[in-house]
């Protein structure tokens, strides 16, 4: 029985819904066997797939849809191992998500993706506690992992950890944290200052903002001053493309703090849109994203497939049908238990290497990228497997 069947799951804090993102077949219905996702020799692996399609969220529908058709095409590259799919809609809400996930557990699934956001993942995952049934949900939300529910999407804490730890072996090891004032900011600051006292690197402040324009231009000397003060080598700012980061790209390098004297790190993809990369002051500033050359192999395949490219949170869907199958090929009746999810050589995905913990979060295997001439030019590559005892 799994550890789960003592875990009670608290009350999902709403401050932190906005979080959820960052990402049938009709069958009769069966007996599912008291000891939870127990597989059986021979027979198909039962998964659900908990969508929010028939939400009224412009775009859901367009998500579920790309979740899907990854899901679908991670099975047809499955090899010695059948997985029986079954998709539940839950419209994006809390109660149609506990509902589907207690009517697929009663239809005989032995493990569930999804839902997409979090406050549903965190209510489908405590509908199904007591069975011992696991949740991969395409949550990055790390306030709502642990117990039966693991996380897919890629947190901050990860990509915060990674571009830490190759900044203080540049020998960037003073680091300014700079970020807004709301939640997910708040988030970011705490993910980077955790990565940081891991790493070893020093901490050199902290320059929070109102997410305004008047917040993020008072900030701009705030940030010069306090960068001055801890002799601070790197700034590592929170802020996406479509908000302060390209006001600070703009601004710090009129008030002395530029490239190189002072390294530029971004939790947020800078890629993303491309024309990010055009900004002269991000020119040399440094960046996390998945395995390239994972992530373009899938994004032709999904492409050649479907007629059209994946939505960037298809791969998730791609990557917890991938695990399920590679833990199902092991043949042990309890490869879908939280010890076995959680086996330290992790798996092979659509965009390179991941892995579970047992506290629900996740790692995955990131590249470091640098501006260069309005280009990402990979700068450190992607790891290819992880340190650990695995299937």
């Amino acid at each position: 029985m799994f550890a789960v069947l003592n875990v009670i799951r608290k009350p999902f804090p709403k401050v932190f819904a906005m979080l959820g993102l960052i990402w049938l077949a009709a069958c009769q219905p069966m007996s599912f066997d008291a000891s939870g996702g127990s597989l059986k020799a021979g027979a198909p692996v039962k998964v659900a797939l908990l969508l929010p399609r028939g939400s009224a969220i412009d775009g859901d529908n367009i998500i579920s849809d790309a979740l899907e058709n990854a899901a679908r095409l991670a099975v047809a590259d499955l090899q010695g191992v059948e997985v029986d799919l079954r998709v539940y809609a839950t419209a994006g809400e809390i109660p149609r998500a506990q509902t589907a996930a207690k009517q697929a557990v009663a239809d005989g699934a032995q493990v569930i993706l999804g839902p997409l956001r979090a406050e549903a993942a965190n209510a489908a995952a405590t509908a199904v506690a007591a069975s011992g049934v696991n949740v991969l949900a395409f949550s990055n939300n790390t306030t709502i992992s642990g117990g039966n529910l693991f996380l897919l999407g890629a947190t901050f804490q990860n990509t915060a950890n990674r571009l830490t730890d190759y900044a203080k072996q540049s020998g960037k090891d003073r680091i300014l944290v700079v970020h807004d004032e709301e939640i997910g900011g708040q988030l970011g600051k705490a993910a980077i200052t955790q990565a940081i006292a891991r790493s070893g690197a020093t901490l050199a402040g902290t320059v929070g903002y109102e997410r305004s324009q008047q917040g993020v231009t008072s900030a701009v000397q705030q940030i010069r001053a306090a960068a001055e003060a801890s002799r601070a080598n790197a700034v590592f700012m929170t802020s996406t493309s479509d908000a302060a980061l390209p006001f600070y790209a703009q601004m710090l390098p009129d008030v002395g703090i530029s490239q190189p004297t002072t390294q530029f790190i971004g939790l947020s993809r800078w890629d993303i849109p491309a024309q990010t990369l055009e900004l002269s002051g991000l020119q040399g500033g440094w960046f996390a994203l998945p395995d390239p050359t994972k992530s373009t192999q899938f994004n032709s395949r999904f492409s050649e497939a479907y007629g059209q490219p994946p939505h960037p949170l298809a791969a998730l869907a791609y990557d917890g049908v991938a695990a399920v199958g590679a833990l199902a090929k092991s043949g042990k009746r309890d490869a879908l238990s939280a010890a076995s999810i959680t086996q330290g050589a992790g798996f092979q995905g659509a965009n390179g290497i991941f892995r579970f913990f047992a506290d629900g979060t996740n790692e995955r295997g990131l590249a470091i990228a640098q501006v260069q001439d309005k280009k990402a030019v990979i700068i450190d590559p992607a790891p290819r497997s992880f340190s650990g005892v695995g299937f």
